[in-house]
């Protein structure tokens, strides 16, 4: 087999690389508008057309979003964040929440071997304000806590794998959530198995830790195909 040397970054390559490091780490949040091209241009060193063909390059990877007549602003934090938005549009609700099973079964089962007294604090602060949301009739709300709360049972494993996929799929799974939203109401049954899930992990119990979780997703199925049979 014959080698070749590797060739060093094309300085395109060296823009996307350095405009991701700014969104990933959080110093252009997603929404943020960039700044005009001038200011990149000289910042950067390099050229408008290489500047040019670097945005293209995060658009189309789903970083970046460019708005006629008012710039480009961010619109994934990761581009494994982007990816995973994409083919959630793509796929169907039970898809997302087969996905969703598998993801925070194995979080709750690790959270309830590994949690901390400072994870225990995250985690119920997170599932008060997701019941004080619901009972307030704050859906947004809601959403925001429910996410939050599965990042911090997340957390709670502390494998930074399963923590980077979950932060990544933030967005993506936001998606799915407010789909369910639109399909299932918060009712009682929810609160009570989340309820269940955290009090679970706080006693180190991984076996009714998971059957939280697989009882809430179990539920979601279960609403989301009457609701496809009352259409069909």
């Amino acid at each position: 087999m014959n080698l070749h040397k590797t060739n060093r970054l094309s300085l395109v390559e060296q823009v996307v690389l350095q405009i991701e490091e700014l969104i990933e780490s959080g110093k252009w949040p997603v929404g943020t508008k960039i700044p005009p091209e001038p200011v990149l241009m000289e910042e950067l060193g390099v050229s408008r057309n290489t500047l040019r063909e670097a945005i293209r390059a995060l658009v189309h990877a789903g970083l970046l979003k460019t708005r006629q007549g008012d710039g480009t602003h961010v619109c994934s934090s990761s581009v494994l964040g982007a990816v995973l938005i994409k083919r959630i549009r793509q796929s169907t609700l039970v898809e997302t929440l087969e996905v969703r099973h598998a993801l925070e079964y194995q979080a709750a089962l690790l959270a309830a071997h590994r949690r901390t007294d400072e994870d225990v604090e995250h985690i119920s602060s997170h599932l008060n304000a997701c019941e004080k949301a619901a009972a307030d009739g704050d859906m947004e709300g809601y959403v925001r806590a429910d996410l939050n709360l599965h990042l911090a049972i997340a957390e709670a494993t502390h494998n930074g794998i399963l923590i980077e996929l979950y932060e990544n799929m933030m967005e993506a799974i936001q998606l799915s959530v407010n789909s369910l939203m639109e399909i299932t109401p918060q009712s009682d049954i929810y609160q009570e198995t989340h309820h269940q899930m955290v009090e679970a992990i706080i006693e180190k119990d991984a076996d009714q830790a998971v059957e939280a979780v697989n009882a809430y997703i179990k539920q979601y199925m279960k609403e989301v195909e009457q609701k496809w049979e009352e259409r069909s």
